[in-house]
């Protein structure tokens, strides 16, 4: 993660002031100015460990003088007991930074654990694991990497950066025929040089997709692995390929050994079971 990109930045001060405001007077009220302290992660469940960096960036946003020390590296899979670091110094700066500390980072942790369970169920296949746009506002950056952290791979990050013709933009258009022939055109007049994926609900649609010869991934919805074996048959390796729809941790496996290049799981990131963290003094 790029702490120096400006939106990046913009975030975290966004997360600072709306939950300082005009201040921590709980800990200005009850503790004199200029205590100092330390403090440090515990672990108090099983997973993958993320948001380290950033709990350090968010703390030294707040008061740089504070002493962090990373002790378990980013990505490292942990166990109830462990430490992951510790902070010293202001206990002001501490108290302000706790809670935004491990906002960011027990959701963050939850997602690159159940990423890392989901790549592991399709280890040895040729599948690769995608995130999708079903984000919590405000923190898809910090959830996307998250995934990354886990093992999988990000999708497009917004509308902007990729093509995604939908079952709603093909309906609209008249087919998805048009919906591509028009999204080449329109891309031409903008000079924009962006992938275009098709959404497909059918073999027909799939066989219609291929025909327009400008499509770079079509995505299977909501087939079953037996329907996907066929689909991707019949693309051939002339695009990429992509199954997506109610994919679980029970059925990831059959659908990545129908040959598919990747898979996409909404629940990633929209379904998602904090890993339980606290900061306590010692």
């Amino acid at each position: 993660m790029d702490f120096k990109d400006p939106f990046v930045v913009k975030l975290i001060d966004l997360a600072i002031a709306e939950d300082i405001g005009d201040g921590d007077h709980s800990s200005l009220g009850a503790i004199d100015k200029g205590i100092n302290g330390r403090a440090r992660l515990l672990v108090k469940d099983e997973g993958v460990l993320c948001g380290v960096h950033l709990a350090k960036h968010i703390v030294h946003r707040i008061d740089p003088k504070v002493k962090f020390t990373e002790l378990i590296e980013e990505g490292a899979e942990v166990k109830y007991g462990d430490i992951a670091f510790t902070v010293e110094g202001s206990v002001h700066a501490i108290l302000q930074a706790e809670r935004l500390m491990l906002n960011f980072m027990q959701r963050m942790s939850g997602i690159s654990t159940v990423t890392k369970r989901l790549v592991d169920k399709i280890k040895g296949t040729n599948a690769k694991l995608l995130d999708t746009r079903k984000t919590t506002p405000g923190l898809r950056t910090f959830e996307k990497y998250a995934v990354s952290v886990g093992g999988g791979v990000n999708h497009r990050f917004a509308l902007y950066d990729m093509v995604m013709l939908k079952d709603n933009h093909n309906d609209y258009a008249g087919g998805i025929t048009k919906a591509v022939e028009r999204t080449v055109k329109y891309l031409s007049s903008k000079e924009k040089n962006l992938k275009i994926e098709v959404e497909t609900r059918n073999l027909e649609e799939v066989q219609e997709a291929l025909n327009t010869g400008n499509v770079d991934r079509i995505m299977f919805d909501n087939f079953s692995p037996e329907l996907m074996i066929d689909a991707v048959k019949l693309v051939g390796g002339q695009c990429e390929t992509e199954a997506s729809g109610g994919i679980t941790g029970e059925t990831i496996r059959s659908y990545a050994e129908t040959g598919v290049d990747f898979i996409s799981v909404g629940a990633l990131t929209h379904s998602i079971k904090s890993l339980d963290l606290s900061l306590k003094e010692y």
